[in-house]
């Protein structure tokens, strides 16, 4: 097992670039990360009847989330467990059973085995239908919509593992009555960069938007009314522990497009009594990251959650929603969708091509057998943490890499097969 002591100096904020490029690094996330930690599988919305499915991964494994015929919400391996074969290849639908189209064994929407070809003539009826089900992910739960799951059967609750990070996913996915719902599909591509990088950015990297995006700014694609010189207005980070972060507003929130500002307002009293007149009158979530790679951003003018699959450590396929308030008017919705598809939805948005050029040339310069002699710099801010007595979590002014800094930290202690806490 590598010694990821090596990788991250927490003394110092040092990050190797053996972390981007590295086989074994990345065999061993597989393993310690991807297998134990809790992922980002879908959303309720996706499956709202009896036999809906959606496909997920976790990690490099294949998973088949679906809502069984009693309303279950279960997930499994998506593979069968005769050869190997998936047992659902479209990414969503409906289905009582699903049969493999390799040798025809058939599993009910619970994941059971019902039907195996030559049962009586080529196994005598000794094959054990009970044992050889779908393999289940270990621990399968939800939060506000959202669906998770972890192959540790042994890991933290859910709740303890958003731990304070639920506070303001809140302010996003729960600020009505109804809930928050995916709108239309999934946008999905591939980018040459490691998955940690689009993570890392998304934890709270305030510090790249003035320069990166300047020219979105400038022409009008941020989203706000905000000017470039303003751009960080009362901009904080917060990093709630467990790898998870964000970037926050700590003030009112004005969108460019009259309807999500008349929208917003109409709501107030129903976000009040829901999340009290803190997170109602004065947060407004950015971006941020659930460890490992579930990003999302909380702004209503491109409101989007999206998933980080690693596909090799210099490869990254990233899935992205929509995401808006079920109960929200049509007029709403689309301005949500609008704005999702032209600033950050997928990879013709306008921040979004920024990004991965970003990343992508970031993990090619990793590659070098020089440049991996020179860590990265993780020390913007090194200031001692700080708490605030109405916000959860540790707060930073922004621009800052202490979110950063607390995900690498938490990589590093998942990375060494700690024990939870």
């Amino acid at each position: 097992m590598i010694n990821v002591d090596d990788l991250v100096d927490k003394q110092t904020n040092l990050v190797s670039r053996r972390l981007y490029v590295d086989q074994e690094v990345y065999e061993q996330e597989l393993e310690q990360i991807f297998a134990r930690c809790w992922c980002y599988l879908a959303h309720e919305s996706q499956i709202p009847n009896p036999g809906d499915f959606v496909s997920a991964y976790i990690g490099e494994d294949p998973v088949l989330v679906v809502r069984d015929s009693r309303g279950k919400i279960n997930a499994f391996l998506n593979t069968c467990r005769h050869r190997g074969m998936r047992v659902c290849r479209a990414d969503q639908g409906n289905a009582a059973a699903f049969t493999c189209t390799y040798h025809g064994w058939t599993y009910g929407n619970d994941g059971k085995l019902v039907g195996v070809p030559g049962y009586k003539e080529y196994y005598y009826e000794e094959l054990d239908m009970e044992k050889w089900g779908l393999v289940p992910v270990a621990q399968v739960d939800t939060y506000k919509g959202l669906i998770f799951g972890t192959f540790d059967p042994t890991a933290l609750s859910l709740q303890k593992y958003l731990g304070d990070m639920a506070f303001y996913l809140d302010c996003f996915v729960d600020r009505r009555e109804g809930g928050s719902e995916i709108l239309g599909g999934t946008h999905k591509w591939i980018m040459d960069s490691n998955w940690k990088f689009a993570a890392d950015n998304f934890q709270g990297d305030g510090y790249h938007v003035p320069v990166t995006h300047i020219s979105a700014i400038r022409v009008g694609f941020s989203g706000s009314v905000r000017r470039p010189n303003n751009y960080f207005g009362r901009s904080l980070g917060a990093y709630t522990g467990n790898g998870h972060g964000l970037n926050f507003r700590r003030e009112p929130f004005e969108y460019t497009a009259g309807v999500l500002n008349d929208y917003m307002n109409d709501i107030l009293p129903n976000m009040e009594e829901r999340l009290g007149a803190l997170r109602a009158r004065e947060i407004t979530p950015i971006n941020g990251t659930l460890f490992p790679n579930m990003s999302f951003l909380g702004s209503p003018s491109h409101a989007t959650i999206r998933v980080w699959h690693p596909r090799g450590p210099d490869k990254v396929e990233a899935w992205s929603w929509c995401i808006v308030d079920k109960n929200a008017p049509p007029e709403v919705k689309e301005a949500t969708r609008l704005g999702s598809q032209r600033i950050q939805a997928g990879p013709a948005a306008t921040f979004e091509q920024d990004d991965g050029e970003n990343w992508g040339m970031c993990t090619a310069s990793s590659r070098g057998v020089v440049s991996q002699q020179f860590p990265l710099n993780y020390q913007l801010r090194p200031a001692p943490d700080r708490f605030d007595e109405e916000l959860p979590g540790v707060i930073s002014d922004s621009p800052s890499e202490r979110n950063q800094r607390g995900f690498y930290e938490y990589w590093a202690e998942m990375m060494a097969c700690r024990p939870w806490r």
